[in-house]
């Protein structure tokens, strides 16, 4: 029996030793908190203080994230950063799919601690993505893009359509997010499938080149499609994501607190 998906975000508030360190997630296109709930669970059980929001558009209808602009998503993740940043000394991002490009933008647009990105999406490589904004006006949606997972009986409870409109949002922000990936300067860790029928290559390629000022470590999951966070390969993503934490904490960078009510300051 399938358990119904839960769409509902999470928070969690800081529970370990140390210095206070919180974790942003977020989910991908189409998805919900469901996709990435038990990431988002491990990092709390670890002692982190977690922010995952359910981004704008999402876990309701296709036709309601149809009128959604990209810019609504990367202001729900903004959100849960800047409050993160109130109460922690060290705060890290973290998404699959698109809301790994999500995670991308707040790290070039942020002072995190680091980054860590699950099949990260930077290049839509359809040859239609270019006439999205076009398309949108006769065509409103096109088949799922969901439940690419290796391991049996799972579901991550994503939209039976995409809407065209929304696609063309996140061709926009794919577009955006890859100019600003020379700003991130933390390091990032990307999980990446050896089998994702969902995102390219041409996505890893784009962000090799693009970041220009930051650590970059690829972990290759072999047992896995691109929803990596339920399928087969889960488990080493949670441990690897606490221990790429503890091992950036135990450096001593410096906070980002301090950073956050300065950089608000002066706005």
């Amino acid at each position: 029996m399938s358990i119904a998906p839960d769409h509902s975000p999470f928070s969690s508030p800081f529970t370990g030793t140390g210095p206070r360190t919180g974790v942003v997630v977020s989910h991908g296109f189409t998805g919900s908190p469901h996709g990435v709930r038990d990431w988002a669970r491990s990092l709390a059980d670890a002692g982190y203080a977690v922010r995952m929001p359910l981004l704008p558009g999402h876990g309701t209808s296709w036709q309601e994230l149809g009128a959604a602009r990209w810019q609504d998503w990367h202001a729900a993740l903004d959100a849960a950063y800047l409050e993160l940043a109130e109460e922690c000394e060290y705060v890290f991002v973290a998404g699959l799919s698109m809301g790994g490009a999500l995670a991308l933008r707040i790290a070039a647009t942020r002072p995190v601690s680091g980054t860590v990105v699950v099949n990260p999406g930077l290049v839509i490589d359809d040859r239609r993505a270019p006439l999205a904004g076009i398309l949108k006006y006769v065509l409103k949606s096109t088949p799922a893009i969901a439940n690419d997972i290796l391991k049996p009986g799972m579901d991550e409870g994503a939209y039976p359509r995409t809407p065209v409109a929304a696609a063309h949002e996140v061709n926009k922000m794919f577009k955006d997010t890859v100019r600003l990936l020379p700003r991130i300067t933390a390091p990032v860790r990307v999980y990446r499938s050896a089998v994702d029928h969902v995102v390219s290559d041409s996505s890893m390629a784009a962000l090799r080149r693009g970041l220009t000022h930051a650590p970059l470590e690829v972990i290759r999951l072999e047992n896995s499609y691109h929803v990596a966070t339920m399928d087969n390969d889960a488990p080493e993503i949670f441990h690897g994501t606490a221990e790429f934490i503890r091992s950036v904490v135990a450096t001593g960078t410096p906070g980002v607190a301090h950073a956050i009510r300065k950089d608000t300051a002066d706005e």
